[in-house]
């Protein structure tokens, strides 16, 4: 008879938690494939080949990516008409698994949203997916720089007044993983694009974890392993 084995969850503590949106907590990869499929076409550009670079960057950044030798000008311009064709479009935005209770669960915890989306849109997808709008924002307007630049997280953790180390990052790109990193921080990877991208640990979706606040304030998540 062979014996069965449990494996113990994996249980991290920080004083904050930096939440990336897209692909995270929001699942809007119905909208944002459908824009940038038609703008790959558009540009002469295999929309396949473009979609492994989009997530996690702000527009611009990826039309930089994709068309190297394009003035950057052009990009802004474009991902302008980008962004407002992306807020006006939710069909198929619906949240992560697990995250109407992940969200919940951060009441009164320190976390912050880090999003490559302008206000616009994080307010237009946070709205249609139902998840409750984060208090502390770092949004596209408030960086210099796309990730995977870590501009982002810093600004987060200094907005809660949270050194980087003592933070840990939810994301699910490439991208969102190497700014996480990049900023000295412990990234949780969510979902399928994030396995590759060595996380310090991974979750399929927000249901596999648990969010508890310690007696001293700080934050525990508790991940589960998949069967």
């Amino acid at each position: 008879m062979s014996a069965s084995t449990t494996t113990a969850p994996v249980v991290l503590t920080a004083k904050a938690l930096l939440l990336d949106m897209d692909g995270t907590i929001v699942n809007s990869d119905a909208v944002v494939e459908r824009c940038w499929r038609e703008w790959a076409v558009s540009h002469g550009l295999d929309p396949q080949e473009a979609l492994k670079v989009v997530h996690g960057r702000q527009g611009y950044a990826t039309m930089a990516v994709l068309l190297p030798d394009r003035p950057m000008e052009v990009n802004h311009a474009e991902n302008a008409v980008m962004l407002a064709r992306e807020t006006a479009d939710t069909d198929g935005v619906v949240p992560v698994g697990g995250a109407p209770e992940f969200m919940a669960s951060l009441d009164g915890l320190l976390h912050a949203l880090v999003t490559s989306a302008d206000a616009a849109l994080a307010g237009v997808r946070m709205a249609a997916a139902g998840l409750p709008m984060p208090e502390v924002r770092v949004t596209a307007e408030s960086v210099r720089a796309s990730k995977p630049h870590p501009e982002g997280f810093l600004k987060g953790a200094a907005a809660l007044g949270v050194d980087p180390a003592d933070c840990i990052v939810f994301e699910d790109s490439a991208a969102g993983i190497a700014a996480g990193q990049a900023a000295g921080m412990r990234v949780i990877g969510v979902g399928p694009r994030a396995a590759a991208h060595a996380p310090t640990a991974h979750v399929p979706d927000l249901t596999a974890l648990r969010v508890t606040a310690t007696p001293d304030g700080s934050v525990r998540i508790t991940l589960h392993p998949q069967p």
